[in-house]
């Protein structure tokens, strides 16, 4: 399902060009915010000195995974997701900040309150909200922004995440300003306090990613942090195409 879905990305970066700015820059006096740690015995390592926080996004969207027989391990290839600027909610950045508390469990509440902003395939049974699998054709819907319950304004959209046909983890922001081909450096689990999805698979790990030789823009480093759901439903139905509902922030360094 995802190779096809990839192939259509042309007709999807037309539409992310069309889409508003990025938000504007912080209070210079707001609280510099601080990546979170896992709690795990190895947490994730933290960007060189030098580097500036880009973004703080909210990714919603779905992992995809493949089975190729029952009782087998599932096969991660790729993930889908609508990026929406959350730095205004870090706590002490200003008006419409969260307490920490509530800046940490928002990709958990907002998965459980909201459904998955993608285009979805509605055959095959794939409309069924535990396993929304994308359509091949259209996946991403006309940019907008995402009302956050107890927030006063929608959160801005920012950008797309996608796996390209190469299976390389991207990210386009910003109006194409950073398009971030990425690779995996680090994995961590996620903690066991972690929120699940709706359908109760947990939640995915948290990731540091580095830029390839090829993205375009200043971001050299993004994070996938406070997971919520995400993990495979396992291959217990046989072989086939199967996805999972997922949140996390990304934190981009540059």
């Amino acid at each position: 399902m995802l190779s096809k879905t990839l192939l259509i990305f042309a007709s999807v970066a037309s539409s992310v060009l069309a889409a508003p700015a990025a938000c504007s820059a912080p209070n210079t006096k707001a609280r510099t915010p601080t990546l979170p740690l896992s709690g795990d015995a190895k947490e994730l390592t933290n960007p060189p000195d030098g580097l500036k926080l880009l973004h703080i996004a909210l990714g919603f969207g779905i992992q995809n995974y493949t089975c190729t027989a029952q009782g087998a391990k599932p096969n991660a290839t790729g993930a889908l997701a609508v990026l929406y600027d959350a730095r205004p909610l870090y706590p002490k950045q200003g008006a419409r900040s969260l307490s920490e508390a509530q800046f940490a469990a928002l990709p958990g509440d907002v998965l459980a309150q909201h459904a998955v902003p993608l285009n979805l395939d509605n055959t095959q049974n794939r409309a069924d909200p535990a396993h929304p699998g994308a359509s091949l054709t259209s996946p991403f819907p006309a940019p907008a922004g995402l009302q956050v319950d107890g927030v006063d304004k929608p959160l801005e959209y920012i950008g797309h995440h996608f796996f390209n046909d190469k299976g390389v983890p991207s990210f386009f922001l910003d109006n194409g300003a950073i398009f971030m081909t990425s690779k995996k450096d680090e994995a961590v689990d996620a903690p066991a306090s972690a929120s699940s999805g709706p359908d109760g698979t947990g939640a995915v790990a948290w990731l540091k990613l580095s830029a390839t030789d090829a993205a375009v823009g200043p971001a050299k480093f993004v994070y996938r942090v406070l997971t919520a759901g995400g993990n495979s439903h396992g291959c217990a139905n046989g072989a086939g195409d199967d996805s999972t509902s997922y949140t996390a922030t990304y934190w981009f360094y540059g």
